[in-house]
């Protein structure tokens, strides 16, 4: 049976929402922000379905409710662009906010009949909870929910952590709501949190078949509203395994910097044994307790920046055609992993190398990493064969007569790199756009060696390729606009993040952990333990200390580039008399790649090497320490001598225009170097510290040189006040 549209009253007409009655005692409630591209529930969105709900509990011929999408997505979520003006609130306003909204859903749940909700394309966070008040949910195959919250550094907080447990069961309600992952259709339907999937196409009918079937008693949807008012069915024993072990379990995983996920458990057990208004409240307060952490506030500044890069790399990429083939010159670790990365996101590549043997070890690092996705059952054998097909390994230029984009990854030495740019710009494509995948080399001083210096500019692709969404895109002098836009595309095209910045040494990213190395050099020289050193940095955040983090990148490496630096910022980089990570090449002491830097490594199979502590390098960095202050020196003392030079080095990258913005900048040491999120960035940390505490620190230091000097600008900042976010 279906029930039609056609003649359908209308009941309410909002500009997010709309209801219209239907045959049979039906009305449907129908999503739809004429204004928006998507659903979501933000102040107007809620104001209305506040009305269309008491228009539903006002309607004394209604017998059923039909709720769907007019967009291509359910509901997206909240609008998280509200969520850091929300944060403001006390937790007590916080908590009466949340409860208003919780009002709605609940008189939503009590209606006097059944309620099906038709769920497509996405329905996530607020938009999965609204799903949950609804009596029966069916959902559309192709469809994903989740409730993403924790990811934000909150949880659910519109009826989430009470409604999913009594719908699913409290193990699937911990497992969805601490991981924040999403979920496609078999999943939800296993785990019992929709009740039906069917056919994008047959979803609203098969909703309407649905709600008709409770409407004739052939579904008891009285006993699912009951269950949904009551506690949850666990003893003293049963709640004590489920949430006392996952609590620790999650915490765990977590870790300190990121409360909410066991927040979120807290509130589930808390409201096991309440009926739902009494859950709601624990909800609602402990949510008001994790919004006010700074964690919540760093991660909504990270999904909010995302968002405006996103942006900002629409307005730069603009109409710019599709890379129909694109090459890249070398082989080697970079070469391979763009060529790879292209393959795998179905864009023709070719790979020159000057050696058959250098190819193969290309093309078989591309099929190891493939090989990886075929035994986790995420590709197919026939599938890679069609990936790795779409590389072409190439000794020569004339096959690139048909390129139309070719990234330089040959070995970063200038002389090198200016030879075969020269014999690239006459064998691809006339005004086909030439990248340097250079991590340091000036783009300016690259150009001049070019014909068409507009059609050139820098690609710097972080290492491993295939993991690291950063790529900095380095606008030279002469560089075009149209270059820089075909430029976006190709990276967008990788589903890669391409921040654009203007050339410097070191452009942004290095340009900013170079000074943080030289700080670690610092205390290297004042005596203090490198295993101590990458043990604070690490509790501080980063995925790794700087000692490690230098292995990885490889120290011979770093010292090529510290040159570079240091030539170009000779009043602040530049080193007098031997350093350490100069003592350590002279001792052959690459890193990773040579098993010995200030780690060994022995090889494991299951994973990267195993990092092993080796006596002989402290007598190695004893040799060149000037003083032994490791027993007086504090770890907030270790964290300001990295952290200070970084941040300055930041701030100057800011003023002088190398960069756009902050957000820019916070995305891009957090996509490029690992920059712990739950501090939301560089510029969103200063300003959690204060910039007059970031100034105080930074006098503090002068006996260490100009990086520790702070600019006249950011002393203006600080005396006025200001941050570099509006302040919350």
């Amino acid at each position: 049976m279906s029930v039609s549209q056609t003649g359908a009253a209308a009941l309410f007409a909002g500009k997010t929402l709309q209801l219209n009655r239907l045959e049979g005692g039906i009305v449907e409630l129908t999503l739809n922000a004429t204004q928006d591209s998507v659903n979501k529930f933000n102040s107007e969105t809620l104001g209305e379905l506040r009305a269309a709900v008491d228009t539903l509990k006002a309607d004394k011929a209604l017998q059923g409710l039909l709720i769907t999408s007019g967009k291509d997505v359910f509901v997206v979520g909240a609008d998280v662009t509200e969520f850091l003006s929300h944060f403001k609130k006390s937790e007590a306003e916080l908590t009466e906010w949340l409860l208003k909204t919780d009002s709605i859903f609940n008189d939503l749940e009590d209606l006097p009949c059944p309620s099906v909700v038709a769920i497509n394309g996405f329905a996530l966070g607020g938009g999965l909870e609204f799903c949950l008040s609804a009596s029966y949910r069916v959902m559309a195959a192709t469809t994903k929910i989740g409730l993403p919250e924790v990811k934000l550094g909150i949880y659910p907080g519109w009826g989430g952590t009470v409604r999913l447990p009594r719908v699913a069961g409290a193990d699937v309600a911990i497992e969805w709501i601490a991981s924040g992952e999403q979920y496609g259709a078999d999943v939800a339907l296993k785990a019992g949190v929709v009740d039906a999937v069917t056919a994008p196409e047959k979803l609203r009918e098969a909703a309407l078949t649905t709600l008709q079937e409770a409407m004739t008693g052939k579904l008891d949807w009285r006993a699912r509203q009951a269950e949904k008012n009551s506690p949850l069915r666990l003893n003293a024993i049963e709640s004590s395994m489920v949430f006392q072990g996952s609590k620790a379990f999650v915490a765990g995983k977590a870790g300190p910097n990121y409360p909410a996920p066991v927040a979120a458990i807290e509130a589930m057990e808390k409201g096991a044994k309440l009926n739902r208004t009494e859950a709601l409240k624990h909800e609602a307060a402990g949510f008001a307790r994790v919004a006010k952490t700074p964690t919540a506030v760093a991660l909504v500044t990270v999904f909010l920046n995302d968002q405006y890069v996103k942006k900002v790399s629409k307005k730069f990429a603009g109409e710019s055609a599709k890379v129909e083939l694109a090459g890249v010159l070398g082989a080697g670790i970079m070469g391979g992993g763009i060529a790879y990365q292209a393959a795998v996101r179905k864009t023709p590549i070719l790979m020159k190398d000057i050696a058959t043997k250098s190819l193969d070890l290309g093309m078989a690092e591309a099929a190891k990493l493939l090989d990886k996705q075929v035994s986790k059952g995420a590709l197919t054998t026939g599938k890679m064969a069609e990936t790795l097909g779409r590389i072409r390994p190439t000794l020569n230029y004339g096959d690139f007569k048909d390129a139309d984009f070719v990234v330089e990854a040959v070995v970063e030495n200038e002389k090198v790199k200016l030879s075969v740019l020269g014999e690239i710009e006459g064998a691809a494509k006339p005004g086909a756009v030439i990248a340097s995948n250079t991590s340091t080399i000036s783009i300016d001083r690259l150009a001049d060696g070019m014909k068409h210096p507009e059609n050139f500019c820098g690609m710097h692709f972080f290492n491993p390729v295939h993991r690291m969404p950063l790529v900095e895109i380095i606008r030279g002098k002469k560089t075009s606009d149209s270059t820089i836009a075909r430029t976006v595309q190709f990276a967008q095209a990788l589903g890669k993040t391409p921040i654009v910045v203007n050339d410097c040494p070191g452009f942004l990213v290095n340009r900013v952990l170079f000074p943080y190395f030289a700080g670690f050099q610092s205390l290297l020289a004042d005596g203090v333990d490198f295993q101590r050193i990458d043990k604070v940095m690490e509790k501080w955040g980063w995925p790794m200390g700087p000692a490690y983090l230098l292995d990885v990148v490889g120290i011979d490496t770093a010292v090529h580039a510290d040159k570079v630096m240091a030539a170009g910022f000779p009043d602040r980089m530049a080193h007098e008399g031997k350093t350490a990570i100069s003592a350590m090449v002279e001792a052959k002491r690459f890193g990773q790649k040579n098993a010995l830097g200030f780690y060994k490594y022995t090889p494991d199979k299951k994973g990267p090497p195993k990092k092993e502590v080796d006596p002989s390098v402290f007598e190695l960095l004893k040799s060149v320490a000037r003083r032994d202050l490791n027993a007086t020196i504090t770890d907030e003392q270790i964290v300001d001598r990295l952290m200070l030079p970084m941040l300055l080095e930041s701030v100057r990258c800011l003023e002088e225009g190398i960069v756009g913005s902050p957000m820019e900048t916070d995305i891009a040491l957090m996509f490029g170097l690992g920059f712990p999120p739950f501090r939301g960035g560089i510029f969103r940390h200063a300003d959690t510290v204060g910039l007059q505490t970031v100034v105080e620190k930074a006098d503090a230091h002068r006996e260490f040189g100009k990086l520790y000097a702070a600019t006249d600008k950011l002393r203006e900042m600080a005396k006025a006040g200001k941050g570099f976010y509006p302040s919350i």
